[in-house]
């Protein structure tokens, strides 16, 4: 949600002053930073308050204090995934007798160990999540608006006078052992109770209380990316940490920042079969180098863009060449500039004289004549080596300028921007500016299982 956080202002009695439960899905941009993705507060009186957040360290951290006392949690897991969704959960009933059962948390359906515990709320004292009159905030502190939650926020439950379980929210698959979503739970939400962010951005509650939310800040973004299908972005794990880039909308903008650093951005899911597109937008006159890379970890050891070496193929912006070993192996494509589109299609299906199928676009128009549609064209291809684990990457390919860009892994979005119009084939799990290639899909968990 980066710099985005809604809003609304408890306005009844709780149902039960002693019980709530919060559940919530949520996909991390941003790690070592502390981030609030809840607050609880009454902005003219600060005293009491309760936040959900992800700590420095990035443990998982729950507090609730008022005059009562407090209830206080943090666990001794580290939630560094940014590629994947955490479902997690608070559950607070402090009519229980046992002090450690007044406050549980929960992560994919499953209580971690704690790292410190505090629970000084005696039994049936009130707390104050549900508290009338407080202002609940997800996506920022409210009170601190610098302790922000960069990432994405889904299926977001509050139930006031509540202690439910994670089995109401998820279930395990049989087949996977996955933790999956249970997008309609039979849940009662009491008097300051609310769901939203269901399917979307929307902030109108649909628990059927009509306590609805209002965007107090930025621009709420709707994303494809969702806890039931994971759409790849820009991988902030993976990087030159010499010389590291700035990410911002959810890992989807990236800008090689301080003029030296070469390698910028990999993506957080790879591919070894099946054919895949995404699209990236020019951001800056400057020396952008897109294409993959089978060696991505390697890209960010060295600081090199994609094209320099032989495990990766880059398409660089000034002159159109496309390097793999830092030798021009495309032909002639064309330049590309600030505001322009790149395509990029891999096809790791079929052979071409024993080498895979890489393709370019320029704002909807195939390189050299190429037709990824027709799989077995040998015009316009980019050779590549068979047999890899590919990575979709960015670069810059010049120490003397900043280069930016922004990516649409089928999201329908360029940053804040939805695509101008959806082009065909957007049902193959994505979204994208232009037509995606008869047989490719968007790089993302439903993608890589077709």
């Amino acid at each position: 949600m980066a710099t985005t956080w809604i809003s609304r202002t408890n306005g009844s009695a709780p149902t039960s002053a002693y019980k709530y439960t919060v559940s919530l899905w949520i996909k991390r941009s941003q790690i070592s930073s502390r981030s609030h993705f809840v607050r609880v507060i009454n902005p003219s009186a600060t005293t009491y308050y309760m936040y959900f957040e992800f700590q420095a360290d990035d443990k998982l951290h729950f507090y609730d204090t008022n005059s009562n006392g407090g209830l206080d949690r943090v666990t001794n897991n580290l939630l560094r995934d940014v590629n994947g969704w955490y479902h997690v959960m608070a559950v607070v009933d402090t009519t229980q007798a046992t002090a450690s059962n007044r406050v549980k948390l929960y992560v994919n359906g499953e209580e971690p160990s704690y790292a410190s515990t505090t629970h000084t709320n005696g039994q049936n004292t009130a707390v104050v999540g549900n508290e009338n009159g407080k202002t609940f905030y997800i996506g920022a502190d409210g009170s601190v608006p610098t302790r922000y939650f960069s990432g994405s926020i889904s299926h977001f439950h509050f139930c006031d006078g509540y202690a439910y379980s994670p089995s109401d929210f998820g279930s395990t698959d049989s087949t996977t052992g996955e933790w999956k979503i249970n997008t309609s739970p039979s849940v009662t939400y009491g008097n300051n109770g609310f769901f939203v962010l269901k399917d979307g951005n929307s902030v109108t509650d649909q628990s059927g209380n009509s306590n609805n939310f209002t965007v107090a800040n930025g621009t709420l973004t709707k994303t494809e990316d969702c806890p039931s299908n994971v759409f790849a972005t820009w991988n902030p794990l993976n990087v030159n940490t010499t010389y590291p880039p700035v990410y911002a909308n959810g890992n989807t903008d990236i800008d090689s920042h301080n003029n030296t650093g070469n390698f910028q951005g990999s993506s957080t899911l790879g591919m070894t079969s099946g054919k895949f597109y995404m699209e990236i937008k020019a951001k800056s006159n400057g020396h952008n180098m897109l294409g993959v890379s089978y060696d991505a970890q390697d890209d960010a050891r060295t600081g090199w863009y994609p094209g320099k070496y032989s495990w990766s193929w880059g398409y660089y912006e000034a002159d159109g060449e496309v390097l793999n070993n830092n030798a021009n192996v495309g032909g002639s494509f064309a330049s590309y500039t600030s505001g322009d589109i790149i395509g990029i299609a891999i096809n790791l299906d079929d052979l071409q004289g024993g080498l895979n199928k890489l393709y370019f676009s320029k704002n909807g128009v195939w390189q050299n004549s190429a037709d990824p549609s027709n799989h077995s064209s040998t015009t316009g291809v980019v050779g590549i080596t068979a047999n890899q684990t590919y990575f979709f990457c960015c670069g810059d390919a010049s120490n003397a300028s900043s280069s930016k860009s922004t990516a649409n892994f089928g999201n329908g979005y360029f940053g804040t921007t939805a695509v101008s119009s959806a082009g065909s084939n957007a049902s193959n799990n994505g979204i994208f500016e232009y037509d995606v290639p008869t047989g490719f899909t968007a790089l993302s968990t439903k993608g890589l299982n077709l």
